[in-house]
């Protein structure tokens, strides 16, 4: 009778103890998440320098072109393609002139930078907000732990 009361007890701990670090899981995840997302605006930050102070520009119709410390409208780009092709310009890529093949590439190319260069500038303008949110729940996570 005692073992089985004991095995009551015991069990009863098990699921207070489950029920109650729960939350806390669910706090150290958000924490663990938060801290990726301000390590990746840090590297963002870090990676991207040159590119931040033209963050008002690049809207994901432009793009940074780094080498040359300046941004690029993609509509200018893509005509500037089509007239390396046209032309038969020399590719240095390639080794041989532009083709159609090479200039829908790089297009590709440009536009996804686009997109990466708008979202690496909305990263880095979220690092305050991130930081705050991430001391704000590492406040909760430590008052959650003080009251178990």
């Amino acid at each position: 009778m005692t073992r089985i009361v004991m095995r009551g007890v015991a069990l009863g701990a098990i699921t207070l103890t489950f029920a109650f670090s729960a939350p806390i899981r669910a706090q150290n995840a958000a924490i663990n998440d938060l801290r990726g997302k301000i390590f990746d605006a840090k590297m963002a930050q870090q990676t991207f320098a040159g590119g931040l102070k033209h963050c008002s520009e690049l809207d994901g119709t432009n793009f940074y072109m780094q080498p040359r410390d300046r941004v690029l409208k993609l509509d200018d780009f893509h005509r500037s393609l089509d007239s390396l092709v046209l032309g038969r310009i020399f590719n240095p890529e390639t080794k041989r002139p532009w083709s159609q093949e090479d200039a829908d590439a790089r297009w590709a190319q440009v536009r996804k930078q686009a997109l990466d260069d708008k979202s690496n500038c909305a990263l880095v303008a979220s690092l305050p907000d991130l930081q705050k949110q991430l001391d704000d729940l590492q406040k909760q996570a430590a008052a959650t732990q003080n009251k178990n």
